[in-house]
């Protein structure tokens, strides 16, 4: 979850947010002269993925941010504007007209045309590709005929290329927020050389794929250890500030941390829970902190007879002392969680788990002695996340609340951990986070508990969430689609899929190295404002 994405931390309640600086702050190392000749250093986890369309996670998504450039981005307000699009306009928000500008070449000196994004989403689209992202394309007209073992199709009917530089986009309903979609990751294209024959992935491209964005690889993807990108120079848009960039990989946040205070590493995006008490002290104003989109969860395997209950579930909500943990462990950097959405998209409502989100041990233990709760409950997580404090914490509560015998069990990485639960292996309860992919309540719902979601990893399905997820999906307004997703929302709150229980903030730091280091609501490093130090 991003899910932008799959991932680890979220925006504060409003009110709290404006006392936050918009996007992360200056956060100016030293009066040092910039040094656009030095690449810099950034902390990741291990990637899942690097195909655009087969991305979804946090690390990969901020590599993928340096190796392209997204039609729209999004302003301070939240609202797309255009970057590699010259126009994304309609009449009936049915069909779309994207106009692409002109200038833009694939790092292999490839022209940037409508052909390489109709290609890329056609890939996507294709369910035999199992590209992560796929769901994505799911509004575009002919997608279903792309589904199945054996689909009828290979390519969407609702993609036609007009010229080079032009193409339209027919919907199978209308859609008011699919121009703002266009930010999102699977939207970027792929170049000819991607493919090694129509709609197939050519060997390797993975491991070295070639972009139309302000940085292009330098080498390949060296797994668990980083993936280095250098500066385009003939990048058409906004150049960086720097040489390149080293996406350091690491499995403990820990060790990230230990190198940025020693210089040895110049960002690290999630200060580790261990490290925030004196990371004010460690860092001085270096130590940053801004806005962000995420919403963490524990989320059940629904499929599975001892979960399928919601009375189960809401009683093991019930059991956690949310702000005692976010007290305890996270010293108050973060906010409890007691709706399905964060506070920074419109429509967002206070509380709507409603009593499932307030800690009763009483009444929690007595709902799951009559429901049949299991007897053990294991919390699995990824250990390159920082995460065992809180879980084990979590745990002691569900130990003492319910009187259950609880586990964490961490997998060494979160591709590792999503892997499993992608393939229904036996986990018990797993952590999530979710980054906004574009600025939606929809995006908190659709991909995440929709019956065909693509970050739907727990086997949620209810008839009646798609239908009110569809109604908002084609409504004329945002406020006539709002109304549809609250409504969506509350059956979220009866159903209990997940356990809502934080929204982050951002909480980084950087080395005496680097200045203007800004993260945004996507949990991204904006790397064409970092600089270097002299």
């Amino acid at each position: 979850m991003r899910v932008r994405r799959l991932a680890a931390w979220t925006a504060l309640p409003l009110a709290v947010t404006l006392g936050l600086v918009a996007c992360g702050s200056g956060g100016d190392g030293g009066s040092g002269e910039s040094d656009p000749n030095t690449a810099v250093r950034i902390e990741i986890a291990e990637p899942q993925h690097l195909v655009p369309t087969n991305t979804n996670e946090t690390s990969g998504s901020q590599v993928l941010s340096a190796l392209f450039s997204p039609l729209v981005d999004y302003d301070e307000a939240n609202k797309p504007y255009e970057v590699a699009a010259e126009s994304v306009t309609s009449s009936d928000n049915k069909v779309w007209t994207v106009k692409l500008k002109d200038g833009y070449t694939f790092h292999n000196g490839e022209k940037v045309t409508a052909e390489n994004y109709i290609d890329a989403w056609n890939y996507g689209a294709y369910a035999p590709n199992g590209q992560n992202s796929s769901y994505f394309f799911e509004k575009v007209a002919g997608y279903d005929d792309l589904q199945g073992e054996q689909p009828k199709a290979k390519t969407l009917t609702g993609l036609e290329k007009v010229d080079d530089l032009t193409f339209t986009v027919t919907l199978s309903q209308p859609y008011s927020e699919f121009r703002t979609m266009l930010g999102y990751t699977a939207f970027y294209p792929l170049p000819k050389a991607a493919f090694s024959a129509p709609g197939v992935l050519a060997e390797g491209y993975e491991q070295a794929p070639v972009g139309q964005g302000p940085f292009r690889m330098k080498g390949s993807w060296q797994h668990d250890a980083k993936v280095e990108v250098e500066k385009y120079d003939a990048f058409p848009g906004q150049q960086p500030k720097v040489a390149g960039v080293e996406f350091r990989i690491y499995q403990q946040p820990t060790a990230a941390y230990a190198d940025v205070l020693s210089d040895n590493l110049d960002v690290i995006k999630t200060i580790p829970t261990e490290n925030l008490s004196t990371a004010s002290t460690d860092l001085g104003d270096r130590f940053l902190q801004s806005s962000a989109s995420t919403l963490q969860v524990l989320a059940f395997p629904t499929f599975q007879k001892e979960f399928s209950d919601p009375d189960v579930r809401k009683a093991i909500s019930m059991a956690i002392d949310r702000d005692e943990i976010t007290k305890s462990i996270f010293k108050d950097s973060q906010q409890p969680a007691r709706s399905f959405v964060s506070p920074v998209v419109a429509g967002y409502r206070e509380n709507t788990v409603g009593a499932a989100g307030e800690f009763d041990a009483a009444k929690a233990k007595a709902m799951y002695e009559a429901a049949g709760g299991p007897k053990k409950i294991e919390l699995s997580y990824n250990g390159d996340g920082g995460h065992k404090d809180w879980v084990d914490a979590t745990c002691n509560q569900l130990k003492a609340n319910l009187g259950v015998d609880c586990v964490g069990t961490a997998e060494p990485k979160f591709a590792d951990l999503l892997t499993k639960v992608k393939a229904k292996q036996p986990v018990g309860l797993f952590r999530m986070g979710w980054v906004m992919d574009y600025p939606s309540m929809e995006n908190y719902l659709g991909p995440l508990y929709s019956t065909n979601g693509s970050s739907n990893y727990y086997g949620y399905s209810n008839p009646e969430f798609d239908k009110l997820l569809a109604e908002g999906a084609k409504a004329p307004s945002e406020e006539e689609a709002v109304e549809k997703y609250q409504a969506a929302e509350d059956l979220l709150a009866e159903d209990m899929p997940v356990i809502p229980l934080r929204y982050g903030q951002n909480n980084f730091g950087h080395s005496t190295k680097v200045k203007n280091v800004q993260m945004d609501l996507f949990d991204r490093i904006d790397l064409l404002k970092i600089e270097a130090i002299k």
